[in-house]
This record gives structure tokens, C-alpha cells and sequence, in this order.
């Protein structure tokens, strides 16, 4: 009883960002890597051998490009989901693992991340008990040794969820691919009547592209029928030839409100993470500051129908669609053109070290 009192304060202290030593006297900040190798430790500690050989891998493993957001039956071979699902652990180690993922994410972020996992019961429900809906096939997976000072990452991955996190030599953090999904997008019935994760993200879109003049318009609407999903999809890399040239309508093409709005929209992408992990990516590479930004929208400008739309700068691309299941089905992904897997913060990383 002892031992689990003594997780539970620990997890409490984590997913608070709180340091266990102050967390009866006062508040302090950690710098988000040290709780993230903290979490990451404990996690590893509670695991066995056979635990173990399912949630850890090398660093150089090539699982740790592979990422999926659709349910496990969809994944096949080679590229089936990898890790230590929820349902497999001891009620300790689910403890460990979601203090592992609030360590990442904001307060929003990790209520979203939560209750993408719980929609999985509600499928399970209005599908006859599907079996492939289950909120607890979710998976951790750590490539790399947990280190403050080191170059590790981690991923806790499900249907409709994919949060990759990669520390480069301590330093630094990326968080793409960033993937939340909902189905269904909006719960039309029962007791959880009217949940929607998504909503701001697509609420906003749509009072965007509903304030444009009709000359704004013509930039802003690439396509009369929105995809069938986001157009990055899964992939390892964002295939940058399929977003150029740019299309949209340019930031400095909108008035004052309009790119409030839209500034608003993209802070709704990033503010899933801890504002101390955002600073350090802003410090790097500015994630909203209208700059060379474009806002593009295909399909249905009326709620209820199909509809598409991405946000666009240098680096960072914002993707949602909602075309499936009557259009209440909704993914929206942040991906990084160059840096996906902190591509380029290891590219920088070795070069560095080979100029030293």
C-alpha cells in the first residue's frame, strides 16, 4: 500500500509539474525533459523482462519513424504497432504510463488525449462490442535510454492518437507527428451527449473561412470536394512536393480579425503541449507568428458536410478533415516539413559534433 501511495504522489507531482521535493510547500516549474527521463525511468523500473522487451527499443530501431493513427487490426506485417499496451499493464504501470504522457502535454492537451481514449468505449458500444474498440489498446514505446542529457524519444500511440516526443541531446524537444482524432467527432447520443475534442479546431475554421469576401475566397478554397483524409496521411516524411507551390490565401491577405483567427486556430494545434515546450520550439522556429503563413479550405463551407483545410508556413504544416461518417469523424494532424522526429535538430545535432 505504501509502495502504490508512494507512485501515486510521484504521478501526482508529474502530471501537476511539480517537483516531489516542493510538492507540500511550493511550486516549481521542471524543465520539461527531466520529467519526461523521470516518468520514463519509473515506468521502466515497474516492467519486467518480457515487459520490457515490448515497450523498449534502440535508438536506431526503425520502428521509431513508424507511427499509426487507425485501429490495430488495420496495421499488417512490418508495420504493425509496436509497445506495451495499457491493457497488458498492472494498474501501477498505467499509473507510470500516463504520467508519462501528462508529462508532455498540457492540462487541455492531456484532457483531450484522455478522452480521444475514452470515445473507444463508446464505439465499442454503438458497434455491437466491437472488439477492435477498446480504450485500452493504447502502447508506450521508448527508443533510446531515458536521459536528461541525451538523445532518446517516446511515443504513446492508439487509434486516433499519436504523440511522438524526441530529446536531442537533452536540449531540445520535437512533438511531431502530432495526431488527435476523434469518432465520433461530435457524440450524438447517450450520456456523453454533445462531447466534441475537436471542437475549437474546427469552430474556427469555420468562422474563418465564413468572414472571407468572396475575392478572399477564391484564393482561400483550393477544391469544391474536401480529401478523403489529411494528405500526409501516415507517412514517415511529409512529401513536400505535394503542398508546393503554396496554395491559400496568404496571412497578409486577411484583415485584422481574420488573422487573429487565425492565429488562434494554429495556437489551438500547439497549446496541446506544455508552454514551456512550446517556448523552446518558438525559440527555434516560430509556430504562429503569421509570417509566410497560408490558410487553404476544400470542400463544404457548411457544418455537417465535408470539409478540409490546412495551414501552411516554411516549416510547420496544420491539417483537419472531416469527411467520414457523415462528416463527424475528424483528424487533425501538426506535422514539421523538415523536422519530423527531430530530423533536423539531429541533423544539427551531428553536425555539431563533427565540427567540434
Amino acid at each position: 500500500m505504501k509502495s502504490l501511495f508512494n507512485t501515486f504522489i510521484t504521478v501526482l507531482c508529474l502530471t501537476t509539474h511539480l517537483s516531489p521535493l516542493s510538492a507540500h510547500s511550493q511550486v516549481h516549474h521542471n524543465a520539461p525533459v527531466t520529467d519526461m527521463t523521470k516518468a520514463a525511468e519509473l515506468l521502466i523500473i515497474s516492467l519486467n523482462d518480457t515487459e520490457k522487451k515490448k515497450a523498449l527499443f534502440k535508438w536506431s530501431d526503425n520502428k521509431r519513424q513508424g507511427w499509426h493513427f487507425v485501429p490495430d487490426k488495420f496495421i499488417k506485417g512490418e508495420k504493425m504497432r509496436h509497445g506495451l499496451s495499457i491493457k497488458k499493464m498492472n494498474p501501477r504501470q498505467r499509473i507510470l504510463a500516463h504520467a508519462l504522457l501528462s508529462s508532455g502535454l498540457s492540462n487541455k492537451g492531456y484532457l483531450q488525449a484522455s478522452t480521444i481514449m475514452s470515445l473507444e468505449q463508446i464505439l465499442h458500444d454503438l458497434e455491437n462490442n466491437n472488439p477492435i474498440r477498446d480504450p485500452q489498446l493504447y502502447y508506450v514505446s521508448i527508443f533510446g535510454k531515458p536521459s536528461s542529457k541525451s538523445t532518446w524519444s517516446w511515443r504513446f500511440e492508439g487509434h486516433h492518437l499519436s504523440l511522438n516526443f524526441t530529446i536531442v541531446n537533452g536540449n531540445h524537444i520535437s512533438v511531431t507527428p502530432s495526431f488527435f482524432g476523434t469518432n465520433p467527432g461530435q457524440v450524438k447520443k447517450g450520456i456523453y451527449k454533445g462531447i466534441q475534442v475537436l471542437k475549437t479546431e474546427e469552430s474556427l475554421a469555420f468562422k474563418l473561412v465564413n468572414s472571407l469576401t468572396p475575392e478572399q475566397r477564391k484564393a482561400a478554397i483550393i477544391d469544391v470536394k474536401a480529401p478523403h483524409d489529411v494528405i500526409t496521411g501516415q507517412d514517415r516524411k511529409v512529401n513536400k512536393g505535394l503542398f508546393l507551390p503554396v496554395k491559400g490565401i496568404a496571412y497578409n491577405k486577411l484583415n485584422n480579425d481574420q488573422q487573429k483567427i487565425l492565429l488562434n486556430l494554429t495556437n489551438e494545434y500547439a497549446s496541446k503541449y506544455r508552454a514551456d515546450i512550446l517556448k523552446s520550439i518558438n525559440a527555434r522556429a516560430k509556430i504562429g507568428n503569421g509570417k509566410d503563413m497560408h490558410f487553404a479550405w476544400a470542400g463544404s463551407t457548411q457544418l455537417g458536410h465535408g470539409h478540409y483545410y490546412r495551414i501552411q508556413t516554411p516549416k510547420w504544416l496544420f491539417e483537419y478533415d472531416n469527411t467520414q461518417n457523415g462528416a463527424n469523424h475528424a483528424h487533425a494532424v501538426w506535422r514539421d516539413f523538415n523536422g519530423d522526429f527531430g530530423a533536423d535538430l539531429l541533423h544539427e545535432h551531428h553536425e555539431n559534433a563533427h565540427a567540434k
